[in-house]
């Protein structure tokens, strides 16, 4: 697995996938294919496809809506068009993702103490 910053590329994952399996990266690579196919294939028939601890491909449907043309400030219409949404799934935001109301000190929300500055509005306080 890279540590580096940069992201993993595909040969690196299939390397990575292959000394934790055993199996060789010709068949990795064929699973994953094989995935992708599965996907596409049942976003078309069902709407939705979901990879459970990952999350969920779904076919969504954007309506037609008017919008301006940033050059000139011209109206346009915009066509009603179908696109892909993933959500990712709860399990992988929580293992990703800090939880909520950890801001100060993981504890839930918790204000700074008064001896610390408040720089949230601009370092303001109600005292000035």
């Amino acid at each position: 697995m890279t540590t580096s910053g940069k992201r993993m590329t595909q040969s690196e994952l299939l390397n990575h996938i292959a000394e934790r399996t055993e199996l060789k990266r010709s068949e990795i690579k064929q699973f994953f294919e094989d995935l992708v196919d599965l996907a596409a294939s049942e976003v078309k028939a069902n709407g939705e496809f979901q990879l459970p601890g990952f999350g969920k491909l779904v076919r969504a449907e954007r309506r037609a809506r008017e919008g301006r043309n940033p050059a000139t400030g011209e109206v346009i219409q915009i066509a009603a068009k179908t696109t892909l949404k993933f959500r990712v799934g709860k399990a992988m935001k929580d293992s990703v993702l800090p939880k909520r109301g950890t801001r100060w000190g993981g504890k839930g929300v918790q204000e700074p103490s008064e001896d610390t500055e408040d720089t949230r509005w601009g370092g303001y306080s109600d005292s000035q």
